[in-house]
């Protein structure tokens, strides 16, 4: 089962780690989209824009923090820091990408007023990866450093 959660935290780095770049791309320039207009459209939901630079960059520092989180108690990256700490880093990143996963189609698809196009893409492509991700980081979070130090 090690070898499996390793490689399980490795994907779901990764996975966090380019999530976690792209924002901070968004936080000079809307692509792959062409403008801030159909960003706002396809990626936020609402708006007319691209999300403040300051808002793309703690997001994307976010993300890497998580992935660091995931890797390091995968076994992948190196361990920094207090074993409990990283741990519970881990399970947070679970709950938060499964919550949003799970209720995304649910709060933006119903309770907010989001695009057609934002809703669309929520449903086939957001939730689902933010299932998958929180999927995975619930296996290591809750095997990692056990099945890793094999």
């Amino acid at each position: 089962m090690g070898g499996a959660v390793r490689v399980a935290g490795g994907v779901v780095a990764a996975g966090l780690g380019v999530t976690g770049v792209l924002h901070a791309v968004w936080a000079v320039t809307p692509w792959p989209l062409r403008t801030p207009e159909e960003f706002a459209d396809a990626v936020v939901g609402a708006g007319d824009g691209v999300p403040p630079a300051a808002a793309c960059v703690a997001v994307a520092g976010l993300l890497g923090t998580a992935a660091y989180l995931v890797g390091a108690e995968a076994g992948v990256l190196p361990k920094v820091g207090p074993e409990r700490v990283r741990r519970a880093g881990v399970r947070t990143v679970a709950g938060v990408l499964l919550a949003r996963g799970v209720g995304g189609p649910v709060v933006f698809g119903r309770v907010s007023e989001r695009t057609e196009r934002f809703r669309r893409l929520n449903v086939r492509y957001y939730s689902p990866l933010c299932v998958a991700l929180g999927a995975g980081a619930a296996a290591v979070g809750w095997r990692g450093s056990s099945a890793t130090n094999c």
